[in-house]
């Protein structure tokens, strides 16, 4: 029996990381205190799926931050800004790249919640992190023998940018030279400590490579064989297919034992392993769903591994997840709210290992029975339910076909027409939504959830706490005002619970990045609207003052996205029911005389397939799904959209045909990159915000930072069509944090103003 598992949510099951980072940040708790949490959480991790029987339990997959972040220390790779002069990288150099300091920008977020390396011809390569040997020492002291992971050295320079001021034309794959040294000492430390395996995660290769990086995979393993002898070696794909021309490569490299690969969402894998796969080689399946929570059909995957086993033979498949349980829940036995027949449906992570090695059992002939026919039992409950099927909604997602539905105006008429309505300055001020969650407020909402508190006082409460976010608006100045939405505790999970078709979990948090930690709703069923969702909030927030007032709505693709989605139908038909019940709710608010509307898709980048050929499907679908939303209202109301941490140039053409009025995009954390499509000579008509500071740091820009900020976008687009906001929305910081960083953004707006008036 041979069973393995990619990695494992490192949050801990009472998100026991989220606090202790959280208390280290406020200064409250001790490195040492951090680090005492941490090695409780990766202990408890290691025993559990060791008691569960998996044989290839991984280490140096829990992270502070993330494992690029972690593998950007153990290459020494620091950018110079955060004045790290060598040596063991320490907590202080470490959560300065991820979140900035005082007097430093934290480095780029990338969609994927990773830090972005920056690197050039200049970086000085050490080993400056030894994370990755202690840990598996650690392991190894409590009699559990792991296999330890590292990022790949090509994946890490694909996943990689330029530093500033680098020329374009360096190629970060040259720097291979230079940290496969370092790679090598990591190895022979972990070979000296005892490890007869290594993983390397090498998730670029599921990407459309073009020949010269596939040739980097070939070189840099060929680099590493010597080191790697008397090592079994497993290389680990997922996220999607491996492209054929890949899958060669992949195959034929040198010193590798196993290849990894997702066979959830790389299901045309399965046809190139069954076209030819070394006879010598071990293949680590990955049919245990690392991405979401429905149980797995334990006889359908049964089927693929003994199909597979035929193929690469006897005792040469090792049953795996498709990729990281990190994007999972922990553990469904948290879960003390969920009905029984729901719950039957379901898996997390602390589940998914038991499947895992009860597969793996079956594959060697020990399979458990009941185990299996409970799997059935459930499989057919799911699918015969009559809570999954709402033959209305059916009906109605049916009858979208054969319109694209668009407004009938094209948006620079409607932006005459909203510009005379709602008499905006020019370079309007903004923010993008939420306002900080302090502890006193999401107490109020545990009480009301808890019925300690009576509706009406819960109403009071919220309304106050409105009432002071638009006062402190009013007082900073800014032209559009939001409510501060302090009734919602996440912008998915807010609407999901007014939704039918959803189910909600009570500890099921997944880590996005750092501390942030989100639990996403679960989608089982058809999706429809049963009554008004933010009506009753936003009118009470528009009755506060004269200033426009913003309706605030999570769009259809995010909250698809940032779901636990139903697999038993495609996922486009499932937005487009969330998009019909989004449009129900836009047509309320117009009718409540909300001028302004913004329906964030933040993650509608984030979904976009890896492989290209996948690509223009989904953005068809995912556009369509948030025109949907707002192609009844009139040519007067202005409808944003929110798009943050998305490398979006690449997808620019397919966000105008959005049609959005306004989108309020991340900007400032990735050095501006946006502004380089307008550079390129791509024509924007709609207005546009794109973020003036990074509101994932604690650093308050000045108010000269700032203004140069807009004169860049000035440079490059028409002033009638900028607007001045954050890069995001603010729920994750401090009001110490917040006036002083809105004060110099509305003072820089005023400024730039001031200038383009005497330059007339």
């Amino acid at each position: 029996m041979a069973s393995h598992v990619v990695g494992y949510p490192r949050i801990g099951p009472k998100r026991e990381l989220k606090f202790v980072l959280e208390s280290f940040w406020d200064a409250k708790t001790t490195a040492l205190e951090l680090q005492a949490t941490a090695a409780d959480l990766w202990s408890y991790i290691w025993n559990q799926m060791a008691a569960a029987g998996t044989k290839f339990i991984p280490s140096n997959t829990f992270s502070y931050y993330d494992q690029v972040l972690d593998t950007t220390a153990m290459l020494g790779a620091v950018p110079p800004r955060y004045g790290w002069n060598g040596g063991e990288i320490g907590f202080d150099v470490y959560f300065s790249m991820a979140r900035g300091n005082a007097s430093a920008p934290a480095m780029e977020m990338t969609k994927c919640h990773y830090i972005v390396p920056e690197l050039g011809p200049d970086v000085k390569f050490s080993y400056a992190s030894h994370k990755a040997v202690a840990e598996y020492k650690e392991a190894k002291a409590l009699g559990v023998d792991t296999i330890p992971v590292l990022i790949g050295p090509v994946s890490y320079l694909l996943l990689s940018k330029l530093a500033k001021g680098v020329d374009k034309s360096f190629s970060l794959l040259s720097l291979l030279g230079k940290i496969i040294p370092i790679y090598k000492e990591v190895i022979d430390e972990l070979k000296s400590a005892g490890a007869t395996w290594i993983q390397f995660d090498e998730p670029t290769l599921v990407l459309d490579l073009k020949s010269h990086q596939l040739q980097a995979f070939t070189h840099a393993y060929s680099e590493l064989e010597s080191s790697l002898s008397g090592f079994n070696v497993l290389v680990e794909t997922y996220f999607a297919d491996v492209p054929a021309e890949t899958y060669k490569t992949l195959t034929s490299l040198k010193g590798v034992t196993a290849f990894g690969f997702d066979l959830v969402r790389g299901t045309r894998t399965l046809d190139l392993i069954k076209s030819g796969f070394p006879s010598d080689k071990y293949l680590f399946a990955g049919v245990v769903d690392g991405r979401n929570i429905w149980a797995n059909d334990l006889a359908s995957s049964l089927d693929t591994l003994q199909a597979l086993e035929s193929i690469v033979g006897k005792g040469k498949v090792v049953v795996s997840t498709s990729c990281s349980l990190l994007h999972t829940a922990v553990d469904l036995m948290n879960e003390t709210k969920l009905d029984k027949e729901l719950k039957s449906w379901l898996a997390f992570a602390a589940q998914k290992i038991v499947e895992v090695n009860a597969l793996a059992k079956a594959l060697v002939g020990e399979k458990d029975e009941v185990f299996f026919a409970s799997n059935v039992v459930a499989h057919a409950s799911r699918k015969s339910s009559p809570r999954v099927t709402n033959e209305a909604v059916q009906k109605a997602a049916a009858g979208l076909r054969g319109s694209n539905h668009r407004r009938a105006t094209n948006v620079r008429a409607r932006l005459d027409a909203q510009h005379n309505k709602l008499n905006l300055p020019i370079l309007p001020t903004t923010t993008c939504g939420s306002y900080p969650q302090t502890t006193e407020l999401r107490q109020v909402r545990r009480e009301y959830k808890a019925k300690k508190i009576s509706e009406n006082d819960y109403v009071n409460a919220i309304k106050e706490e409105i009432s002071k976010v638009v006062k402190l608006q009013e007082e900073l100045d800014l032209d559009v005002l939001v409510h501060g939405e302090p009734e919602r505790n996440d912008m998915v999970e807010y609407f999901g619970e007014q939704l039918s078709g959803f189910a909600f979990t009570v500890n099921g948090w997944v880590q996005s990045y750092g501390s942030r930690c989100v639990k996403p709703p679960i989608i089982y069923g058809d999706v429809s609207r049963p009554k008004a969702m933010t009506v009753f909030w936003s009118s009470m927030a528009q009755n506060m003052t004269e200033r426009p007032m913003k309706g605030m709505l999570t769009g259809p693709v995010t909250i698809l996205n940032w779901s636990f989605v139903r697999n038993d139908q495609p996922r486009h038909e499932t937005s487009y029911q969330i998009a019909l019940a989004i449009k129900d709710e836009v047509e309320d608010l117009e009718r409540a005389g909300i001028n302004i509307l913004q329906i964030d898709e933040a993650a509608l980048r984030e979904g976009l397939p890896l492989r290209k050929c996948e690509q223009s499907f989904y953005l068809e679908w995912a556009v369509h799904s948030f025109r949907i939303t707002n192609c009844g209202v009139k040519d007067t109301t202005q409808i944003h959209t929110h798009m943050c941490y998305s490398n979006v140039n690449d997808i620019i053409h397919s966000i105008i045909d959005m049609d959005a009025d306004v989108i309020t995009i991340e900007n400032s954390r990735s050095d501006e990159k946006l502004l380089s499509v307008f550079q390129e000579g791509v024509k924007y008509g709609a207005g546009i915000g794109p973020g003036v500071y990074d509101i994932h740091s604690p650093r308050i820009p000045s108010t000269e930072e700032v203004a140069d900020r807009i004169r860049k976008m000035l440079a490059v687009l028409e002033r009638e069509i900028v607007w001045v906001n954050p890069d995001c929305g603010l729920k994750t910081r401090k009001y110490s944090e917040v006036q002083p960083a809105l004060t110099n953004m509305v003072a820089a707006a005023k400024l730039i103003r001031t200038e383009l008036a005497s330059a007339k």
